[in-house]
């Protein structure tokens, strides 16, 4: 007696089914409508702080350090706000690199296509008047002194951006 693996089944009972996608797997999930922030301080805590607070609002948040990171975030991911200090240490940590302050970083940032259209709120400890019409006239959209108020920066920001209801405070449906 002859033992041959027999060939599988051709006929309709071996195509595989296709059923249709739920209409919930072809809608993009709401993650992908979040509106992006970029913070840009050399303050740690400032940074991490700040990422808490805008993440638990509903947005996505991106950091940087120091300018240069500041300009490739902004050309890679495009954000919708950036919240920018002014005051940068030196860049002595990549050789004595270049001199960054937030108005370097305005400055190009308006000169990038990728950017040049993204607003910017200026969040800073200095108090000089000078500064702040600096910043205004630069671009900005607003001018915060640290310490912050979150209450205050949060209307802002969703002003800003066109948010009709904050996230945190819209009515449960």
């Amino acid at each position: 007696m002859n033992t041959f693996p027999q060939p599988a089944p051709r006929g309709p009972e071996s195509i595989p089914v296709v059923l249709p996608l739920p209409a919930t797997a072809t809608q993009p999930p709401t993650a992908l409508n979040r509106k992006k922030i970029m913070v840009v301080d050399d303050s740690v805590v400032i940074l991490k702080t700040l990422s808490m607070k805008l993440k638990t609002s509903g947005y996505d948040v991106l950091t940087a350090e120091d300018g240069a990171v500041a300009v490739s975030t902004a050309r890679r991911e495009r954000p919708d706000l950036i919240l920018l200090d002014l005051v940068f240490p030196p860049d002595v940590a990549h050789g004595g690199g270049v001199a960054w302050d937030g108005f370097l970083i305005m400055d190009w940032l308006k000169r990038m296509e990728e950017a040049k259209n993204i607003p910017i709120i200026i969040i800073t400890s200095s108090k000089s008047e000078d500064f702040k019409a600096r910043s205004m006239a630069a671009g900005a959209v607003g001018y915060f002194q640290k310490p912050l108020n979150s209450d205050e920066l949060l209307a802002a920001i969703h002003q800003t951006l066109g948010d009709n209801v904050a996230p945190e405070t819209a009515p449960a449906a």
